[in-house]
């Protein structure tokens, strides 16, 4: 082969492009809603799904190439699903077991893994709460359930305490930014 034609490549270089704030969001459900409108279709979610991280400032977002895409989050960065095995996020490619436990005051469950904070998802809430049991070992009764959101009944959930919180204390609690802006 002649010298010639051993020419280095230069790649072409990613346009510097703004980043996009108040187009994508994630509900409390785990579905992605881009201006609002949920995300249909099944490639495109896969997308977001598997770009979908944390920046070092809290704000979760979505790498698209060059750009990047906040997330404005209804509630949590994450929306966990239970599994035998631990709990498996929204996003599919992000796996946790919890470290901490939490219950709202509206009676939303939150599980803190080292992967980030998450909601449970509502379809899983009736197998959640047949695990809760009271200090003896009792499975617990639905007026402990709305005891334990008020902080007033001391719940377990495989062997970790359900801890009461306030939805406003979970972003600085947990360092997320749950509505990025330029």
């Amino acid at each position: 082969m002649s010298e010639e034609f051993a020419l280095p490549i230069e790649w072409p270089k990613w346009p510097k492009v703004p980043a996009c704030y108040g187009w994508l969001s994630l509900d409390r459900r785990g579905n992605w809603r881009l201006k609002g409108d949920l995300v249909r279709h099944r490639g495109l979610a896969d997308y977001l799904n598997s770009h979908y991280a944390a920046d070092a400032q809290g704000n979760w977002l979505v790498s698209n190439g060059p750009q990047a895409v906040y997330v404005a989050l209804d509630y949590v960065p994450l929306v966990w699903r239970l599994m035998e095995t631990g709990l498996f996020a929204h996003a599919g490619h992000i796996r946790g077991m919890p470290r901490s436990l939490y219950i709202d005051e509206s009676g939303s469950i939150l599980f803190a893994c080292p992967e980030g904070i998450g909601l449970l998802h509502d379809q899983d809430l009736a197998d959640f709460a047949g695990e809760l049991c009271d200090n003896q070992g009792q499975v617990a009764t639905d007026e402990e359930l709305a005891s334990a959101s008020l902080g007033c009944a001391v719940l377990n959930w495989r062997g970790m305490p359900l801890i009461p919180i306030r939805s406003e204390d979970v972003p600085g609690r947990f360092g997320f930014n749950p509505d990025p802006k330029p």
